[in-house]
């Protein structure tokens, strides 16, 4: 399977409200250096990771969006399954990382985790794109 099929596949995990986190979002969290035990902890990047790692390609091992900044090969064309980067706010160490969909306007449409506090489809501005990154 590919990324984007894991990806796909857990479509609908979503954090749960209170001390009794979801363990599957803490899953996804194992596999990262960071290793977090809460589903509040930021997880795109962990689920990104976990979406590769499952899918046998290695990730960054990282809980942080922008360490795909240099993973893989940066494409302009983006094509479906690819990562995408975005900015989130002007803090240069924030981010949000999530598999491109497609264009739609002028915005992208993405599946990703932590979008909402779960695993679902989400738009997100084009002009936000950091990076477009391909295995």
């Amino acid at each position: 399977m590919t990324p984007l099929e894991y990806a796909k596949n857990e479509i609908g995990v979503k954090e749960k409200s209170g001390s009794n986190h979801n363990s599957r979002i803490i899953e996804y969290h194992s596999h990262t250096s960071l290793g977090a035990l809460t589903d509040e902890t930021p997880w795109c990047a962990a689920f990104v990771c976990w979406c590769l790692e499952k899918a046998g390609i290695k990730s960054t091992n990282s809980a942080r969006a922008r360490s795909y900044l240099t993973w893989g090969v940066e494409t302009k064309d983006p094509q479906e399954g690819d990562i995408v980067v975005l900015k989130r706010s002007n803090d240069p160490s924030s981010g949000h990382v999530t598999f491109f969909i497609r264009c739609v306007n002028d915005k992208i449409l993405c599946l990703g985790g932590n979008q909402s506090d779960s695993v679902c489809y989400a738009y997100y501005k084009k002009e936000d794109v950091l990076s477009y990154r391909r295995v």
